[in-house]
């Protein structure tokens, strides 16, 4: 017993943390390419360990893909390419507030930005590792660096994610570990830690329907409920299987979508259960509070729906995205919608990937198009789009502004590790670099998380 507890804990502790989009993807239609581990074993249900492999041969070709010259459809409306980025210049398009290297995550578990509470403190976390079996939290703060340690939150090896970051309190999803109900699963429990108090609580739901094969997780919503996706339908994969790709691997584009069931609870109460009677595929919230939600997900999008909350008025609209095109991420903030799609792939290996940005009306404004684009996230109100760029040439982090219509490039590399992740307040973003040595994978084996600020 003493031996496999070990032996469990060593396991665990080379294990770093995956964030909230590339989850949704790896166990939905696995199309994203971010080097992905658990923090340890949450039961029968858990996503396997490993690498992720590089699916695009152009990572061979250090020059940008040539879309046309692969036969790759054009987008309808506005467009641009990564190719038309200029360098973002640090103290006058962002500022950087702090930063922290991980050198080495092959080797070891680190240390992780978890995201940003509302009064600006950062939620550090130190993972698990040989010497310490179970993470811990801080509140850091981000000009010096000191840090308040949270008592211990008894998780044991379990996954978390930080979806409410407020100034009193902190509310962090795990996998249900079978401590608290009738065994392992991926249903949620929320852990709450109470700011003047000091306490951490964990709150389950009896009678939320299971979760089934949990593609997505739980999202906060802007009334301080926590709105879950329950299974309804997943898209079936055809008869002979997906064709195969130019690039040697299946092609799924074009794939019917998967829908859910939406149910909402309350973080603190068990009791507080509620069905909202939709059928969806992703889901976001606008800024006035509507619920923004597509027909499915992992597939074909369907139409964009906005729900007013408090009255539960409903508009909706075709967002025309292209005929091949897999809803992978979701986003919604301010007046507009992000969503992350991928097309197909063509000649020599080229992905169309796209992130197709809409106002909440409808209308166009902008979609970003190339090979290799993933992680659309809105950021700054709605003002501006972060996204993640993984071709030898046009890798990184980059930042859209919609006012001026730039395309900043922020780094030319983005580390194969997810380590910084979770909600932050007003201008603040998070983003990561490659660090460290070399791996076998033609990587480095670190990351630099970077928090900054826009500059307007």
């Amino acid at each position: 017993m003493v031996n496999d507890l070990r032996e469990l804990m060593r396991d665990a502790s080379s294990h770093p943390p995956q964030d909230r989009g590339d989850v949704e993807a790896l166990l939905g239609a696995g199309r994203r390419r971010v080097r992905v581990r658990r923090a340890g074993i949450v039961g029968g249900t858990a996503l396997a360990a490993g690498a992720i492999t590089l699916a695009s041969l152009s990572w061979f070709n250090p020059s940008p893909a040539d879309l046309a010259a692969a036969g790759v459809p054009e987008v309808a409306g506005p467009s641009i390419r990564l190719t038309d980025a200029r360098p973002a210049v640090e103290g006058q398009d962002y500022r950087e507030l702090t930063s922290y290297t991980n050198d080495d995550l092959d080797a070891d578990n680190g240390q992780y930005f978890d995201g940003v509470t509302d009064d600006g403190l950062v939620l550090f976390r130190d993972g698990p590792r040989r010497d310490q079996l179970f993470p811990r939290f801080a509140l850091m703060d981000p000009a010096t660096g000191e840090k308040d340690w949270l008592p211990q939150l008894d998780v044991g090896q379990a996954q978390l994610w930080a979806v409410e970051l407020g100034e009193d309190r902190l509310v962090l999803l795990s996998p249900d570990d079978g401590r608290t109900t009738n065994g392992a699963s991926d249903d949620p429990l929320v852990h709450v830690f109470d700011r003047d108090s000091r306490r951490w609580s964990t709150t389950s739901w009896s009678s939320l329907p299971g979760r089934g094969w949990g593609d997505r997780l739980p999202t906060m919503g802007p009334d301080g409920r926590l709105y879950v996706l329950v299974p309804a339908t997943q898209g079936q994969i055809p008869e002979g299987g997906w064709p195969m790709g130019p690039d040697g691997e299946a092609d799924d584009a074009n794939a019917d979508g998967d829908t859910f069931d939406l149910w909402s609870v309350s973080p603190t109460d068990p009791t507080d259960v509620r069905d909202e009677g939709l059928r969806v595929g992703a889901i976001g919230f606008s800024g006035d509070g509507s619920l923004v939600y597509t027909g499915s997900a992992n597939g074909a999008a369907g139409r964009v729906h906005v729900r007013d909350l408090a009255s539960g008025e409903e508009t909706s609209f075709d967002p025309r995205l292209g005929e091949r095109c897999n809803l992978l991420g979701f986003d919604a903030e301010g007046e507009r919608i992000a969503l992350t799609q991928y097309c197909g792939t063509y000649e020599d290996g080229v992905r169309d990937d796209r992130i197709q940005v809409v106002t909440t009306e409808g209308d166009p404004v902008v979609t970003i198009q190339d090979n290799g684009v993933d992680g659309g996230q809105l950021i700054a109100g709605g003002d501006y789009l972060s996204l993640v760029a993984y071709g030898r040439a046009t890798g990184g982090t980059y930042v859209y502004d919609f006012e001026d219509g730039r395309l900043l490039r922020l780094s030319e590399g983005h580390s194969a590790w997810a380590v910084g992740s979770g909600p932050t307040p007003g201008d603040q973003f998070l983003w990561n670099e490659p660090a460290g040595g070399l791996d076998s994978m033609f990587g480095r084996s670190g990351a630099e998380t970077h928090l900054g600020e826009i500059i307007r």
